[in-house]
């Protein structure tokens, strides 16, 4: 039996500053033919010429999709600022609609504009949106020298961006914010961190240019950050050896962990730096350790860190499959078990033991399932009197392996 084919009813078009005159022909026919135009107040504004009949964004806006669907049957056109498919509504549109039913028609965006306002390559910068998300994301990005475009929130955005910058010793860096790009109104503010004042336009993009004073603070997105950049009560994977078991972790794009026995959370905030957009679930049965971690995910930047309260396994019972685990705390045989099962293919197990109880643990675990067992030693300087010497830290046994 032939397939019948069935045209697109669904457009999204970007659409900036400069209307429908800075639409491509072949687009701007598409919204003119619209029997539905669904956008924000600012988007209907800029196509008011266009007879069509007018929706807005849905509240709540996980509506968006049932929304479209009851219009199929209609020529829909979601008008979205820039680029559909950066940092934009698109991409939801897209993982829910069948790709056959959409056609997207993007216009040059904030980004790209941002770039050729301030002249800067955009191989060499970071672009990141704190558009209706958490502005402490961006914090794990402050680096020396790194270029930032960021989309805001809102005209306070910068401001507080300003002073996460000048608390980690970035005070001197050049900040600008470009508001309404591309329109009659465009508008450039120019400043630096330590003395923004700026009062700047709600709709507006925000470039950095990160310069670091002597003193900065130096938080690399690579596994190892000192223990004293994060709360702790003294119980907690240190410096060495997270660096370690973060390796054997190995952060990817998007991936979750289940960071078991959390305690600061010290290993689920450094699984987050490393890679965009990973999310890690903390489970930690004491309050004072969960508001440690919490504390620490905030001022570190990854303040999508989910903490669960509850001892293990049963814990876990509901959490979504990880990508990889790491037991610091709550180690049995039974946890394994229960962890080991929920992994996904090609997840990655890292278990951390200091006691000669959990050791056993682990060697018999490594007996029935493999995997690679080590001890990491590590031993710092510290002064003795006048003179220096060398204080060990406790050894840990740490065993890992793949899900394959």
């Amino acid at each position: 039996m032939t397939e019948t084919h069935q045209d697109p009813w669904l457009h999204i078009v970007g659409i900036g500053e400069d209307g429908m005159d800075g639409l491509l022909p072949a687009t701007r026919a598409v919204v003119e033919a619209a029997e539905v135009i669904v956008g924000g107040e600012r988007h209907h504004e800029l196509s008011a010429a266009v007879t069509a009949e007018r929706l807005a964004w849905p509240s709540p806006f996980d509506a968006l999709i049932g929304m479209l669907q009851e219009l199929k049957g209609k020529r829909v056109v979601v008008l979205a600022t820039g680029d559909p498919l950066w940092f934009s509504v698109g991409a939801r549109i897209g993982r829910e609609i069948d790709p056959s039913e959409l056609v997207y028609h993007p216009q040059v965006g904030a980004f790209q504009l941002a770039a050729a306002r301030m002249g800067w390559s955009m191989a060499d910068l970071e672009t990141l949106t704190v558009h209706g998300r958490p502005v402490e994301q961006m914090i794990a990005f402050i680096q020396p020298d790194a270029r930032l475009l960021i989309l805001t929130t809102g005209s306070e955005t910068p401001g507080k961006i300003a002073a996460f910058l000048t608390a980690r010793g970035f005070g001197k860096s050049k900040m600008t914010v470009l508001a309404n790009m591309g329109g009659e109104d465009e508008q450039r503010f120019d400043g630096v961190a330590e003395g923004w004042e700026h009062e700047v336009p709600p709709f507006n993009t925000l470039a950095v240019d990160c310069i670091a004073a002597p003193d900065a603070a130096l938080l690399p997105r690579v596994p190892g950050l000192a223990d004293d950049l994060l709360q702790n009560d003294g119980t907690m994977t240190k410096q060495e050896v997270r660096a370690a078991t973060l390796a054997k972790l190995m952060p990817m794009r998007g991936a979750l962990l289940w960071d078991i026995g959390t305690g600061c959370g010290s290993v689920a905030v450094e699984w987050m730096r490393s890679a965009s957009y990973a999310q890690a679930i903390g489970i930690e049965p004491r309050a004072d350790r969960r508001s440690m971690a919490a504390a620490n995910a905030l001022a570190l930047g990854v303040p999508k860190l989910q903490l669960v309260d509850g001892t293990v396994p049963a814990a876990l019972q509901d959490l979504p499959a990880p990508d990889a685990v790491f037991i610091g705390g709550g180690l049995s045989r039974e946890t394994f078990e229960f962890a080991w099962e929920a992994l996904r293919p090609l997840g990655r197990m890292v278990a951390n033991a200091v006691t000669i109880e959990s050791e056993a643990t682990l060697i018999a675990l490594q007996k029935d399932y493999g995997g690679e067992l080590v001890k990491i030693s590590v031993e710092r300087a510290e002064a003795i009197g006048p003179l220096s010497g060398w204080k060990p830290l406790r050894t840990v046994t740490q065993w890992s392996l793949i899900k394959r």
